[in-house]
């Protein structure tokens, strides 16, 4: 398996069904802290969960679509980037995040995001790049601005969570923007 250097102690690399332990035991590190943040589906509470998570990512990863990879920190996962929809033929992909509370302010998310984009846009010509995320999420559009991207608009109470409905930033980058 690959895995790429983001910064001295931490590398991206894939996360494939093998790691459905080692998924599980980072989720029970980080569930509570990204429940309001991610998709319900991706927040699983047991070691099923966690394999039909990466399941689904390696199905859609075989058929060029969604992937998933991992941040390892000193070798332990402590979070990672996906693309969470990815499209060659319309030429756009979605992309996103996570980590555990102990990974965060490490410098971590923004190259791991980084590699993602430049890997779409770069070896697979993909045209367009979208963050989306709740309004209330600075740290997600944080990252989204250091990416390069723009705020494109809000989608109002878009985002179900607790029984409330919250507003989703969109943010994109253009491949000409990137390079």
């Amino acid at each position: 398996m690959f895995s790429l250097p983001l910064r001295d102690d931490a590398w991206l690399c894939p996360l494939e069904v093998w790691h459905t332990g080692e998924f599980a035991a980072h989720l029970d590190r980080a569930r509570e802290h990204i429940r309001p943040w991610v998709g319900p589906a991706f927040v699983t509470d047991d070691l099923a969960g966690a394999r039909a998570t990466l399941r689904w990512y390696a199905e859609r990863r075989a058929a060029d679509g969604a992937r998933l990879y991992g941040i390892r920190r000193a070798g332990t996962l402590v979070g990672g980037a996906m693309f969470t929809d990815f499209d060659a033929a319309a030429g756009s992909c979605g992309i996103g995040c996570w980590l555990e509370p102990a990974a965060e302010g490490h410098g971590l998310v923004t190259p791991a995001c980084r590699t993602l984009l430049d890997w779409a846009f770069t070896t697979r010509g993909l045209h367009r790049a979208e963050w989306h995320c709740r309004t209330e999420n600075d740290r997600s559009s944080a990252v989204a601005k250091r990416l390069g991207m723009r705020l494109e608009g809000v989608r109002r109470e878009a985002w179900p969570y607790a029984g409330a409905r919250h507003d989703k930033e969109i943010w994109a980058v253009l491949a000409h923007e990137w390079r």
